[in-house]
């Protein structure tokens, strides 16, 4: 009888410990998701908040700030149900909601004049946001969080302007080249301006007005380049028949 019964008392001590075990892996199973799940928010709001801050050099509508915010709000009220005694995350959020409770600005008022800058990483920065921008709104979109015709126009509008920091970078850099008579090289940059002006499936104004432009400036550079050519040969030529007449030229008898 006491045997039995010791033998049951192991038994269940055996079983406690696999229960207890099983819900101490359970445990660090569910805090190494939420770990990995906090990190993926963490990240979310990060990547928002530059592209937000990132509005002083890429122009954005009202439209798309206020969606930014959004994601933000609701990145920080999941990371708020996952560390709820976060003090910090907390005010984020509330700080976030009160400008999200602001009146909105003209949503139809965009800055549409852009300054490129001189320096080429600040350029493929510039394209970098835009991209992801667009990535942003589509995800956006997806979640339902955004209408279509948000979504539409905004898009087109960013598309817009990626197009116009590439052209106009294009142009700047062409037009550097032509001034220090690189030829070339100017030709180049204006043939791919060129390119991408005549791939957009938009042609409106600007872009009509553009490829009308870089359409002159290469009629120019090459009416420069056969110019050039053409004084290079007579340069040549001049230089061969200098090289004759000394050749022939009567001997002096000293």
């Amino acid at each position: 009888m006491l045997l039995t019964l010791i033998i049951t008392l192991v038994i269940a001590l055996v079983v406690i410990a696999i229960i207890v075990n099983a819900i101490q892996q359970h445990k660090e199973r569910l805090a190494t998701l939420k770990r990995a799940e906090f990190g993926k928010l963490r990240t979310v709001l990060e990547d928002t908040e530059e592209l937000l801050v990132n509005s002083a050099n890429v122009p954005m509508s009202p439209t798309l700030s206020n969606m930014l915010l959004k994601r933000i709000a609701l990145t920080l009220k999941a990371m708020v149900e996952l560390e709820s005694g976060s003090r910090d995350i907390k005010q984020r959020l509330q700080e976030t909601e009160k400008r999200l409770a602001e009146p909105a600005a003209d949503a139809g008022v965009v800055a549409e004049s852009i300054t490129l800058p001189d320096n080429d990483q600040q350029l493929i920065g510039m394209i970098k946001a835009i991209k992801r921008l667009r990535t942003v709104l589509r995800a956006e979109h997806a979640r339902g969080n955004v209408d279509t015709q948000m979504v539409v126009q905004e898009d087109k509008r960013l598309e817009a302007l990626q197009l116009k920091i590439n052209v106009e970078s294009q142009i700047k850099r062409g037009n550097q080249a032509r001034n220090n008579s690189m030829l070339g090289s100017a030709r180049q940059y204006f043939e791919k301006a060129l390119s991408a002006l005549g791939a957009t499936p938009h042609q409106d104004d600007y872009v009509l007005t553009r490829k009308s432009e870089v359409i002159q400036a290469l009629e120019d550079i090459a009416t420069q380049l056969k110019e050039g050519n053409l004084r290079d040969r007579e340069k040549k030529e001049e230089k061969e028949n200098k090289d004759l007449d000394e050749l022939f030229a009567p001997k002096r008898k000293w």
